[in-house]
């Protein structure tokens, strides 16, 4: 669960987005730090039992840096307005398909999958893809993923307009092939981040999501 403090300093941070500010609030900075590698870590506890491709991973290897990188965006605001937790067997850097939670006040959701990956590595999952189509569409029909998910995320940003090039267009994964991302998000309410709850639902939306990610990472090797 996370503490309600570590909400409020992250709702405060969106309103007043500027290292003077950041400065001044610093050890709730740090407070809701130490809260989130706190469930960072009893999620990895509990999912190295599940996969133990991420067992050797360590809370840090996995929480990304509360500084943005402004140097090629329009917007400058010095810091994210979130947490994030990336959990994937070659870190939260590598190529490979990881699971994610996403905390952010009003946004938070849990998932994961392959996003915008090298084009080599998009390559490779389509054509696994293609070879396998069978057990591709299996995962998706599972009945825990369908519940949990619904469907992997098809919007038109992640998506190309037409078929990639070699690819039949009455392909039965055609839609599945255009896409250059591969994920599955769920929203998590803000009243279920400061439960017992929450761990739970991390874990079992995680434990959804590892067919998927089992064989885009297949592919990727």
């Amino acid at each position: 669960m996370i503490t309600k403090t570590t909400l409020q300093f992250l709702k405060q941070l969106e309103k007043n987005n500027n290292k003077p500010w950041f400065d001044e609030h610093r050890k709730e900075y740090e407070s809701a730090k130490k809260d989130f590698l706190q469930l960072t870590e009893k999620i990895l506890n509990e999912l190295s039992d599940i996969d133990t491709e991420v067992a050797h991973l360590a809370p840090k290897d996995c929480v990304f840096r509360i500084n943005r990188d402004v140097r090629f965006s329009k917007n400058k605001s010095p810091y994210k307005t979130n947490m994030g937790m990336s959990i994937a067997k070659g870190g939260k850097k590598g190529i490979f398909a990881g699971y994610y939670f996403h905390l952010e006040p009003g946004k938070s959701f849990v998932g994961g999958g392959l996003y915008m990956p090298m084009a080599s590595e998009v390559n490779k999952v389509r054509q696994e893809i293609d070879y396998c189509a069978d057990e591709w569409t299996s995962i998706f029909q599972n009945k825990t993923f369908k519940r949990i998910y619904g469907d992997i995320e098809r919007s038109a940003d992640i998506s190309l307009s037409r078929p990639p090039k070699g690819y039949d267009a009455f392909h039965s994964c055609i839609n599945d092939l255009k896409l250059k991302s591969w994920i599955a998000t769920k929203e998590i309410k803000d009243e279920l981040l400061t439960t017992p709850q929450l761990s739970k639902t991390i874990i079992e939306s995680f434990q959804a999501l590892q067919p998927l990610l089992q064989f885009i990472n297949r592919s990727i090797e």
